[in-house]
């Protein structure tokens, strides 16, 4: 029994240290200058792409150039001009949209390349960890923390055999593993969580920074972009906007099912992969590429792409496709991210792929 004690403790020790070695090595190391450089970039890393075309659709409403032409319907004011790579997403995917639904909307902008490439530029500068880069430690951290609860569990009954079969005083079994196999769960279920965030500590300390400087400025769209539709305080604009944001799951399925049935082999294998995940592709500027599951909301949406390559794939509720760079390609219905058929390469030639 102390063999296997000692056997229990190396592989305990080898497989926390792999796994946090590996889990500081696929964090993108933070550039000399990590500051944000505006809204779109700390929207981006607060809710992903939902959470910029929110706050421009919070500040197309809040100046009149977008109006409501019904319940969940936007309409566009003739000569309404875009102050923004955000804004001009929202104004093209309105132009292209059949209907004007919000949501469809909002899904469309989320998956413009324009949008996409703010999340491409922030894991360049290492505020952001590209799509699925921490999802095999993630699974590395909950394969432990189980193998390590389910040890926990049968070294009890082994306890109890080696204390029937001893002929003189022992040290129970249990006691000898414990302290191992308590912290193997420990440490695999926090390595786990770190994972699965897509904000890097320098993006976390970067929008603590930005959130602090705009601490006194209550318009509504820059709240929006620093809190997500949370921070919106505008009842009207809530009406319209909360349901939306529920709502484009709704638009990924639409656009999925327009395509035909496509199924990424960067999904996250979750129950919700039947759904094109709403978060972020990431292009090649940080050298991968791929869809993931995510953080705070965190990709390349729905129909008609997938992700090919390296979270939360996909969006959050915060969070499309597209990127920079070199290496990622199209691999569905042709070179469309969204249900309004939106391009999705970008200036450097990637394409779009559909996965979450």
């Amino acid at each position: 029994m102390n063999i296997l004690a000692v056997a229990v403790w190396i592989g305990v020790i080898v497989s926390t240290v792999l796994l946090l070695r590996g889990l500081r090595a696929s964090r993108p190391p933070a550039a000399p200058s990590d500051r944000l450089h505006d809204l779109s970039e700390a929207a981006f890393i607060a809710g992903g792409p939902g959470a910029v075309v929110d706050s421009a659709l919070v500040s197309l409403f809040g100046d009149g150039r977008l109006v409501v032409g019904g319940p969940g319907i936007a309409q566009a004011r003739p000569g309404a001009r875009a102050h923004d790579a955000a804004e001009r997403a929202v104004l093209l995917a309105l132009r292209l949209a059949p209907s004007g639904w919000l949501y469809q909307v909002r899904y469309a902008a989320m998956s413009d390349p324009s949008v996409q490439e703010i999340g491409d530029a922030l894991a360049h500068r290492g505020l952001l960890s590209p799509p699925g880069t921490g999802r095999p430690w993630r699974l590395w951290g909950i394969l432990q923390a189980a193998a390590c609860g389910l040890l926990l569990v049968l070294s009890l009954p082994l306890t109890i055999v080696s204390l029937a079969m001893a002929t003189g005083p022992r040290v129970p079994f249990i006691v000898l593993v414990f302290p191992a196999l308590l912290g193997g769960i420990v440490l695999g279920s926090v390595a786990a969580r770190r994972a699965g965030r897509r904000v890097t500590p320098s993006g976390r300390a970067a929008l603590g920074e930005f959130r602090a400087h705009y601490l006194n400025d209550h318009t509504p769209h820059v709240q929006t972009a620093l809190f997500g539709l949370r921070g919106l305080r505008d009842p009207f604009l809530r009406q319209q906007l909360v349901p939306a944001a529920r709502s484009t799951r709704l638009a990924a399925a639409q656009s999925r099912a327009r395509t035909g049935p496509h199924r990424s082999h960067a999904s996250s294998g979750s129950g919700d992969d039947m759904l094109p995940v709403l978060v972020w592709c990431a292009g090649s500027a940080t050298g991968t590429s791929g869809c993931g599951s995510s953080g705070s909301g965190s990709g390349c949406g729905g129909g008609g792409a997938s992700c090919s390559g390296g979270g939360s794939g996909c969006g959050s509720s915060g969070s499309g496709c597209g990127g920079s760079g070199g290496g990622s390609s199209c691999s569905s219905s042709g070179s469309s991210c969204s249900s309004s058929s939106s391009s999705c390469s970008s200036s450097s030639g990637s394409s779009c792929s559909s996965s979450s």
